[in-house]
């Protein structure tokens, strides 16, 4: 991109009267231009060191040449007739709208300095001349499998996940398509360190590891002006937007504009997974201010230095943005929502889901990819859902969510009123068993779980007395499934199923290995981030993933290509039933019978 010397870059493209151009520039910021090609020009012998191509300005300047800003910038329009898509990546020679001070230029050093473009060492003779990149390359040509091979080991050579995630992501910065090839080729190997657990501890240190801006920062000064800031956004043509403010990253909680390493990593997945153009993916932060006096006393913190906007404050700059997206990007644009606090979450996707096509990862995600889980874990203990009883410990946007996907598939299966079926789903919170006594003291989204039953405190006399066959945690508090509680529940169930959810690694309810030895061998169990493989009695269990990373990928493909404008709760069921591979995967998983990345 050029940003600060675009005097200089129209002086090189021979077009005249730079000085009252960029004297107009800056009285008229809102002016927009049009790049009709990028191509180099051979028909004029005065411009054959000009390599940077050919730029048009259309009507905007043919506004500002009435104010006899730009007298002598001709009207005719230069047509230099390039390649389209020479690196089959958009529409690089179309037409695209640019910011008066920014063009794109694919060739020459430039080019190597545009991550989405680059392919180092990968560029062909031909494309090395076609390009101007003759002298700025090593003379030996390597593929991209070779560098493949180079850069795995590269990070292998990392012992720390926090250092390897920085180099992924500093890779990302300079070859992104070498960054894809890398992230497909190793899966199994790279998720947990540009997804969970690793992105966790990067976005705690983000302000320390920041290098390169990455999305769209949108904060509250940028109230009032947010469809401007969408429109500075390089990328017109966006399919799925990662949208998130930071305050419950993961299970570590408020973390501010620091929380963007999360919509980042959720948008490598659905290019790595799901096969989206990066292109057409937009990771953006609203940052609205932080409760975290920790952030709040750093110096290198990135984010504004004040705490949270709240009420009516805050749904004014959601309502504007959420408006802004739909009018810049249109109907069909998936917004995703991350890691939202418990009341914003609700709100939220209870508000927009009628007018905007949107998805809640952390609320209706991790309840397919459970429910998905849970219907494979059938095939081991027997009966149907109506035959078992739930209990969650942790009563959020995951354990809701969760717990209604499954009332409404069970009530699907069994022609049963939800009212009915929920009675087999029972909440513990901080405060202990969600029960009628509490009714009047809930928040709304835990009201439908509140049950008949004397009020009990704590999760292991919960099990006791409500005698589960199966165990969810969704707290974001580690170590909670203590081995009584998996004592416990192996003494109801001859086949207990545990699944410990709750990311990072750091704050999952319990490990691998206290559940499979603390039951004897005898849970099926998946957790939220990846463990190691369990050793026990001579047999080797290797920890199943119940992730949301199977799901919203492809989820999100699906809605983007179907040209879906609403998501409904029956397609998350579908989503469910027709993963047979997925339930299978799980199922297979939870018995320790494949690795993840196998398939």
């Amino acid at each position: 991109m050029f940003s600060s010397t675009r005097c200089a870059f129209l002086s090189n493209s021979g077009l005249g009267g730079c000085s009252s151009l960029c004297d107009a520039a800056q009285k008229k910021r809102s002016t927009r231009l049009r790049v009709v090609s990028m191509t180099p020009s051979s028909s004029s012998s005065s411009r054959s060191g000009d390599r940077n191509g050919s730029v048009v300005m259309e009507t905007p300047l043919k506004e500002l040449k009435k104010e006899s800003t730009v007298a002598d910038v001709d009207d005719n329009a230069i047509s230099a007739g390039g390649p389209q898509d020479v690196y089959g990546e958009d529409r690089a020679t179309e037409d695209h709208f640019v910011t008066p001070w920014s063009v794109s230029v694919a060739s020459g050093y430039t080019l190597l300095r545009d991550p989405h473009f680059n392919k180092g060492l990968a560029f062909t003779e031909d494309e090395r001349d076609a390009h101007y990149l003759r002298g700025l390359l090593p003379p030996s040509v390597i593929p991209q499998e070779t560098q493949v091979k180079k850069m795995i080991q590269h990070v292998r050579q990392y012992q720390v996940p926090l250092q390897k995630y920085m180099a992924m992501m500093d890779l990302q910065e300079r070859n992104e398509r070498l960054f894809y090839k890398l992230l497909i080729d190793h899966v199994e190997e790279l998720l947990p360190v540009v997804y969970t657990p690793t992105v966790g501890e990067a976005c705690q240190k983000y302000g320390s590891i920041f290098m390169h801006p990455q999305g769209l920062y949108i904060s509250l000064k940028e109230k009032g002006k947010i469809r401007e800031v969408l429109r500075n956004w390089p990328e017109k043509n966006i399919q799925v937007i990662v949208v998130t403010d930071g305050e419950r990253i993961l299970g570590l909680g408020d973390l501010g504009c620091q929380g963007m390493g999360i919509p980042v990593g959720k948008l490598s997945l659905y290019t790595a997974l799901g096969g989206v153009r990066p292109s057409a993916c937009l990771p953006i932060t609203i940052d609205v201010g932080t409760n975290n006096e920790k952030l709040l006393n750093d110096e290198l913190y990135i984010g504004l230095k004040q705490r949270r906007a709240t009420g009516q404050e805050y749904a004014e700059l959601m309502h504007e943005f959420m408006t802004a997206v739909k009018q810049t990007y249109g109907e069909k644009v998936l917004i995703q929502f991350e890691d939202f606090a418990n009341h914003n979450a609700f709100n939220l996707l209870e508000k927009y889901r009628s007018t905007h096509l949107v998805f809640n990862d952390d609320i209706q995600g991790t309840a397919s990819v459970v429910l998905a889980g849970l219907v494979a874990s059938l095939k081991l203990v027997g009966g149907n859902l109506a035959d078992h009883r739930f209990l969650f410990l942790g009563a959020g946007e995951a354990g809701t969510g969760i717990a209604e996907l499954i009332a409404l598939e069970t009530s699907k299966q069994t022609n049963a009123p939800l009212e009915e079926v929920r009675k087999n789903i029972w909440l513990v919170d901080s405060k202990g068993l969600i029960v009628s006594s509490r009714k009047d003291s809930l928040q709304h989204f835990k009201k439908p779980w509140a049950h008949e039953h004397e009020p009990v405190k704590n999760l292991l006399d919960a099990v006791n007395k409500i005698k589960p066959t199966v165990l969810i945690g969704t707290s974001g508090q580690g170590r909670t499934f203590t081995k009584e509680v998996i004592e416990a529940m192996a003494s109801i169930n001859k086949r207990p199923i545990i699944l410990s959810l709750s990311n990072p690694t750091s704050q999952s309810e319990c490990t691998a290995e206290e559940a499979y030895k603390w039951s004897q061998g005898r849970a099926i169990f998946a957790s939220g981030s990846p463990f190691p493989p369990v050793e026990y009695e001579g047999k080797v269990f290797v920890p199943g993933q119940a992730n949301n990373a199977y799901i919203f990928p492809g989820f999100g493909l699906g809605l983007i290509m179907s040209g879906t404008i609403r998501v409904h709760d029956d397609l998350l069921l579908a989503a469910c039933k027709c993963s047979r591979h997925l339930r299978t995967l799980i199922s297979n998983l939870c018995l320790g019978q494949v690795k993840i990345g196998s398939w």
